[in-house]
């Protein structure tokens, strides 16, 4: 089997804690050929904060479009899509900014870009040839969240809920959940979706064939 023409890339986006991580993953498992696709997370796209004291990068809100990196994620994409390889930023939640190491990436076939706002950004989502939104309730994904925060970042229960409260829902209502629009596919219930990530799984063996 030859290499495709051109990569296929996929977005998946949704809300903190939906699934979407889960889905591209499962996707990811399910391809035949491990060495054709490959995985992105927006959430290595977070801006440079080194200029900016401790104190106020504590206080940027992480669900706002402008805290991401749009155009250099566009360029990577770009660059991946054009099968070049790139050096993809890795972000330290710990010090709140982009870490001096970067990971080289080779091109793949299938390309999943999956993040909170992958949708967003209309220049990015022109790129995309699979546009999913994964669409799951808040309740539930406030829920994992609080796990996930509580037991893998060392927040404790009252950072989790003013966060969410805060920023998290806000955000989610203002610039993540619009993005369902843009979507060719919206899944309900994020990885528990064995049906909808057997028809994407069919659907890209499809398409390396």
């Amino acid at each position: 089997m030859g290499k495709l023409e051109k990569p296929v890339i996929i977005g998946i986006a949704g809300g903190s804690g939906s699934g979407k991580t889960t889905i591209a993953h499962e996707i990811a498992d399910n391809i035949n050929d491990q060495d054709r696709i490959m995985i992105m997370t927006q959430d290595s796209y977070y801006k440079d904060n080194t200029g900016v004291s401790m104190e106020e990068r504590m206080k940027i809100n992480y669900d706002h479009p402008d805290a991401f990196d749009m155009p250099l994620l566009e360029a990577q994409l770009s660059q991946l899509m054009h099968r070049k390889p790139i050096e993809m930023p890795t972000y330290d939640f710990t010090a709140h900014t982009r870490s001096d190491e970067t990971i080289h990436v080779e091109p793949a076939d299938i390309i999943i870009l999956e993040g909170i706002l992958v949708l967003f950004n209309e220049d990015i989502r022109n790129l995309m040839d699979i546009k999913v939104y994964v669409d799951t309730d808040d309740d539930i994904r406030f829920i994992r969240r609080l796990e996930r925060d509580m037991k893998e970042r060392g927040r404790s229960l009252d950072s989790v809920i003013n966060q969410y409260l805060g920023t998290v829902k806000p955000m989610y209502n203002q610039f993540i959940e619009p993005t369902k629009r843009y979507a060719d596919i919206i899944v309900p219930e994020g990885g528990e979706n064995d049906v909808a990530i057997d028809m994407l799984t069919t659907k890209l063996q499809s398409v390396l064939k």
